[in-house]
C-alpha cells in the first residue's frame, strides 16, 4: 500500500502530464493560453497553472478544456486510442515541469515510461552548464539508479559525493537527502530509473 508521500508523488506526476498534454494540444491549434481561457470558460490563471504542473483542476475544468479543445477528455488525462499504452514515441515524451527559475538554468525532464506507471519510472534529464540543486535537495520514498549518457554528475547523497562521468551509474535510496550538480562544462544528461519501493 502506497504510503502517503509516495500518493503525493504519483498525484504531481499525474498533474504533470496533464499539464504537458493541454500545453501540446493547445500549441498543436496554434492557440495562447488567453485564446483557450476565452474559449473554455476556465480562467487563464488554472490554465496557466495546469501547464506548469500545478493546481488540482476540478472534474468541470477538464470537461470545459476538453470540450473547447475539441478533444476526449481520456486525451487530457494522458488516454491514447492510437497505440498500446507500452509504446512512447520520442516525439510524444511527457514533460515533465520543473521549478520556476532563470531559463538557461532549467532542466529539460522528459518521462521515458508510458504514463501510469507506477512501479517504475524512466527519466531522461538534460542538465544545462553550472546547474545544481543543492539548495533544494531531493527527499523522497524509492530507489533511483542514475547513468550518466553524455557529460559528467556531481550526485550527493547524504554525506557521500560522486563524480560520475559518461557511462557511470549510481543506485541510492531516496529517503536519504540527495542532489545534483553538471560537473561538465557543456550539457550533462541523465537516465534515472525511479522505483518506489526503498531498497
Amino acid at each position: 500500500m502506497a504510503g502517503p508521500e509516495e500518493s503525493h508523488a504519483d498525484v504531481d506526476l499525474e498533474i504533470a502530464a496533464l499539464g504537458a498534454l493541454l500545453k501540446a494540444e493547445r500549441k498543436r491549434q496554434g492557440l495562447s493560453v488567453q485564446a483557450l481561457s476565452s474559449r473554455s470558460g476556465v480562467s487563464f490563471g488554472l490554465i496557466s497553472q495546469l501547464e506548469r504542473g500545478l493546481g488540482n483542476p476540478s472534474f468541470a475544468s477538464l470537461h470545459r478544456l476538453s470540450t473547447a479543445l475539441g478533444v476526449p477528455m481520456a486525451t487530457l488525462l494522458g488516454g491514447d486510442s492510437s497505440g498500446d499504452g507500452a509504446v512512447v514515441r520520442a516525439g510524444e515524451r511527457f514533460a515533465i515541469p520543473t521549478p520556476a527559475g532563470p531559463e538557461h538554468q532549467r532542466v529539460v525532464r522528459e518521462l521515458i515510461t508510458p504514463r501510469g506507471h507506477t512501479t517504475m519510472q524512466l527519466i531522461r534529464s538534460t542538465l544545462p552548464p553550472a546547474f545544481s540543486n543543492e539548495g533544494q535537495p531531493f527527499r523522497h520514498l524509492g530507489t533511483e539508479c542514475v547513468l550518466v549518457e553524455s557529460g559528467s554528475l556531481r550526485v550527493v547523497h547524504g554525506d557521500r559525493e560522486v563524480i560520475l562521468g559518461e557511462g557511470d551509474a549510481m543506485t541510492y535510496g531516496c529517503s536519504v537527502p540527495h542532489w545534483w550538480a553538471n560537473a561538465s562544462d557543456g550539457t550533462t544528461v541523465v537516465l534515472g530509473a525511479v522505483s518506489p519501493f526503498e531498497a
